[in-house]
């Protein structure tokens, strides 16, 4: 695999780290109090700190995919289950059903998961590449090389002195390379060959469990922000509510345990690369807060645009045709144009007009009883229905 990986990881990541470190130098050594700038610590551990950087800003746009794919999921869990229900009895169609309602809502598993794909080779890169300084041991990344001849190989993109620079550079006294666990013939490789040790294992547990403290504490912060905005239908999922245990205790626990393995470098790195997470999660959920609250912005406005204005009379369009009668208009006049009663165009209703006598000689209507032709006889006026109640009281009480 190392025809893949050298080029691919450990040449890149190697690459980055001489270039900061690079730049470091040059800016210490115009500093007056800086001495031996190449194998000064703060600068080899600056120039890890902006390794970080630079791998977490080129995977940042991948990182807030990988939030959107969270909350997407979440979203889609309700529909997922739903379908779960219905086709429980029936797998394919089960399948089939499932990728129709991914892609009407435009998700997509690949991208979601690939994010994470590409963070976990960098990780195990640069661990690789930061333990290889050193190869003294038998352990993962070491070649069992003596003091001697781990001091004078090469590592990648850093030649032989660019190592011994590594090897002899000191954080607080304690070299980077180093870690709390390692075996006492192994410091050999952090001095010139026959020379004393400039350093002990306390010196080594004095800023290795501080860095380890802070990485567990960040990496809780880091689980319980982003557990924090989980759905309730996730979070009481079994599977989930195991996971996220894991994420907010074991995984911090883990590093407290563990973080005696580990070279400084390495714990430089977990410090820094928690602290970015924390501000990216930060940024990242304000801004998706803010599309939401933009979103549901709108919305809102296209519903009070669709909403009949105060003090005008909502229209049925299907009821609406032209030449409709004012009582179709909103008060419009017939043969009026439904379009001024839609408007709001004051209409002054006129009653309709009362049928006149048809003329002697004049066809009768049809429906309508002929008449003789003497002249307009009009019906006598029938009593109202009040006098005719009364007559048949007093009928009753006779």
């Amino acid at each position: 695999m190392s025809f893949i990986t050298d080029p691919l990881v450990y040449y890149p990541i190697s690459g980055i780290l001489w270039f900061w470190h690079k730049i470091f130098a040059f800016l210490g050594d115009l500093l007056p109090w800086v001495t031996n700038s190449d194998s000064n610590g703060v600068i080899w551990a600056l120039s890890v700190v902006f390794l970080v950087v630079t791998l977490r800003v080129i995977l940042f746009w991948p990182a807030a995919k990988q939030i959107r794919f969270s909350r997407k999921m979440q979203e889609l869990q309700p529909k997922m289950k739903e379908l779960q229900k219905r086709y429980k009895n029936d797998r394919e169609k089960l399948a089939v059903e499932t990728r129709k309602l991914q892609k009407a809502e435009g998700f997509n598993p690949l991208l979601g998961c690939l994010p994470m794909f590409i963070q976990i080779p960098v990780f195990l890169g640069l661990f690789h590449v930061l333990r290889s300084f050193n190869r003294m041991g038998e352990q993962f990344g070491a070649l069992g090389m003596t003091a001697e001849e781990t001091r004078n190989t090469g590592n990648y993109v850093f030649n032989a002195d660019e190592v011994q620079s590594f090897l002899d550079a000191r954080l607080f006294g304690a070299p980077l390379s180093s870690f709390i666990s390692q075996p006492v013939e192994q410091f050999q490789a952090f001095v010139e060959p026959g020379a004393m040790l400039d350093f002990a294992r306390w010196n080594i547990i004095l800023v290795a469990v501080p860095l380890m403290i802070v990485s567990a504490v960040t990496t809780h912060l880091n689980a319980r922000i982003s557990l924090s905005r989980q759905s309730p239908e996730a979070a009481a999922n079994p599977q989930a509510k195991i996971m996220n245990q894991l994420m907010l205790w074991a995984f911090p626990v883990g590093i407290l345990v563990t973080g005696a393995f580990w070279p400084m470098a390495i714990l430089v790195y977990m410090v820094t690369n928690n602290l970015w997470t924390l501000g990216q999660q930060y940024f990242l959920y304000e801004k998706m807060a803010k599309e939401d609250d933009a979103a549901a912005l709108e919305r809102r406005e296209e519903q009070k645009a669709l909403a009949p204005k105060v003090g005008v009379k909502p229209v049925n369009p299907k009821k609406a045709r032209p030449g409709a009668t004012g009582a179709q208009g909103g008060g419009a006049k017939a043969g009026q144009p439904v379009e001024n009663a839609r408007a709001g165009v004051d209409v002054v209703d006129t009653p309709p007009a009362t049928p006149t006598a048809p003329q002697p000689g004049a066809k009768p209507r049809p429906g309508q009883k002929p008449q003789a032709p003497g002249g307009n006889r009009t019906r006598p006026a029938q009593k109202s229905s009040g006098s005719s109640s009364k007559g048949k009281k007093k009928k009753k009480k006779r």
